[in-house]
């Protein structure tokens, strides 16, 4: 037979201090193509934002260039006021101008400006968690983060997180302020940033993966030993892929976002998958396989 893990905890002190459940939410889908301008209905949208909420989820990931600036709107007509145990996390330091146009920018007067940006958009004195979107390597890491540490101080921020990053820079970082997160690329397919992954455990950083259904292929046919594992559980490959993030280790924090209520709901339900030992060996073998 089998032996079962034991069920993987459900929740992460964000910082050490601010509680979330592990399965998040996150926004990208709710904007158009190239993550630019509206997608469908916005009615739609907005309910599947509550929707999200109402089924438990405490963390919502969100950035000011999702849109630009449509997704943080969304957010905060669906569900402003927040609820106390709801957790907002948005990101800065990107700016677009166009579908498929990305502009890296970290020079301190942006990024105050952005997260001011933010704040009024999301209808908040304060964001529970900004993230810095891309480091900018035209300017200093520590001039970077000091404008963020000094939102901190300022009460606009609550923690910080940082968007990815190798774990050198990771390391640095965290020798010069107090980082609460990290998203990095990372899903079943593809655990290139591991070293980062291991830092987080270290220090205690929450680790949130984007693309953590590896931008829809883990959802397609293929992987076998995939499907194998799914049927068994009567589950779909996309939630076997999300638990076993769960599962994978404590600091994983996946937000997998979509528009559809009936996907959303399908997501949520990795929460109650138990993997297997002999499940997680069969999925880690795909890394290499």
């Amino acid at each position: 037979m089998p032996t079962a893990l034991p069920s993987p905890g459900h929740s992460f002190l964000l910082g050490g201090e601010l509680p979330v459940r592990r399965l998040g939410y996150g926004t990208a889908q709710l904007t158009g193509p190239g993550y630019w301008g509206p997608r469908g209905d916005r009615q739609d949208a907005l309910a599947v934002l509550r929707a999200a909420v109402e089924q438990g989820v405490t963390l919502i990931d969100t950035a000011d260039n999702y849109g630009p600036d449509v997704a943080e709107e969304l957010v905060a007509e669906a569900l402003h006021p927040y609820r106390e145990d709801l957790v907002i996390a948005t990101k800065g330091g990107v700016v677009r101008t166009g579908d498929s146009a990305w502009h890296i920018a970290g020079r301190p007067e942006q990024l105050r400006a952005m997260c001011e940006a933010s704040l009024r958009r999301l209808r908040t004195d304060r964001i529970d968690l900004y993230q810095l979107h891309r480091l900018d390597p035209q300017v200093p890491m520590a001039e970077q983060l000091g404008t963020l540490d000094a939102l901190r101080q300022e009460g606009k921020i609550r923690h910080i997180g940082l968007d990815t990053l190798t774990a050198e820079q990771l390391e640095q970082a965290l020798s010069l302020t107090g980082i609460a997160s990290v998203q990095n690329r990372f899903n079943l397919l593809d655990r290139s940033s591991d070293a980062v992954l291991k830092v987080c455990e270290t220090h205690g950083l929450a680790f949130l993966p984007w693309f953590p259904l590896a931008n829809g292929a883990l959802t397609r046919e293929g992987a076998a030993a995939l499907a194998l594992i799914a049927d068994r559980h009567g589950a779909t490959r996309g939630q076997i892929a999300l638990a076993w993030l769960l599962h994978h280790s404590p600091a994983l924090c996946p937000t997998p976002g979509t528009g559809s209520p009936v996907h959303l709901t399908e997501n949520l339900r990795a929460r109650e998958i138990l993997l297997s030992t002999e499940d997680m060996s069969r999925l880690d073998a795909l890394a290499s396989a």
